[in-house]
């Protein structure tokens, strides 16, 4: 198995224009950044770190900060679309409520798939419990699609590119072990490693937000504590 680096820098040691560096597209109605591993996009009922508290350098002279124009989970790094200001925000949320936006996710997982590609189609509840919650594979739940492609393998380990049709919260990891392939380093559904990071990064987004222009589409660099394993099921970084 390739060995997969520890967690990644701790939020508190960034920064507070360190997303200037990871701006992966901008124009006068978004911005792609490259959101790192680790670091929820806003602060939960207990507070902490989050993404949005350095929101205040990507004004590029508007008078609003931007806004998130949908969610990654906390420990899913890669493309996160933010709209600059009111108007862009509808815009994109409609292109999102309407499935008009690609999504393209990498994960490492554990094991390979008895079909090297395929759609999945699972529905999902989401169930509270007094402290947490969770998301179940359950008929009545809602429907959850999701298409995946194997692109390689190494050992015990499997490259697969998710692409989800529909956008449940927890998705792809639930969806991962519907076809028997937990996420390398996923706490709440797969094997917990200590100071392992989620191996699952936002890869790819593609945005029809012009409608006589060509779509949007931006990529990010896999995150440092993925490149290995990537690279041992045949990632090369061309």
């Amino acid at each position: 198995m390739p060995p997969i680096p520890a967690r990644t820098v701790n939020a508190a040691t960034y920064p507070p224009d360190f997303l200037l560096g990871r701006i992966l597209f901008r124009d006068a109605m978004m911005l792609v950044i490259d959101k790192p591993a680790g670091m929820p996009v806003h602060a939960g009922p207990g507070g902490g770190q989050n993404l949005e508290q350095y929101f205040s350098p990507l004004t590029f002279g508007l008078p609003r900060l931007p806004a998130l124009a949908h969610r990654l989970d906390r420990d899913t790094s890669g493309c996160l679309i933010l709209g600059r200001h009111r108007k862009a925000l509808a815009r994109l949320g409609r292109l999102f409520q309407n499935g008009k936006v690609e999504k393209t996710y990498w994960a490492i997982v554990e094991g390979t798939p008895s079909e090297t590609s395929g759609r999945i189609e699972v529905p999902l509840l989401k169930v509270a419990r007094k402290h947490h919650w969770r998301m179940f594979p359950d008929p009545a739940g809602q429907s959850a699609v999701t298409d995946y492609e194997v692109m390689g393998t190494a050992g015990p380990l499997s490259w697969i590119e998710f692409r989800p049709r529909t956008g449940r919260t927890h998705q792809i990891r639930v969806h991962a072990i519907a076809i028997g392939c937990p996420i390398v380093g996923d706490t709440i559904y797969g094997r917990p490693v200590d100071g392992m990071d989620l191996n699952l990064h936002s890869r790819g987004v593609t945005v029809p937000l012009y409608p006589t222009k060509d779509s949007i589409a931006v990529t990010a660099p896999p995150p440092p504590h993925m490149v290995e394993a990537l690279a041992a099921c045949g990632w090369r970084n061309r």
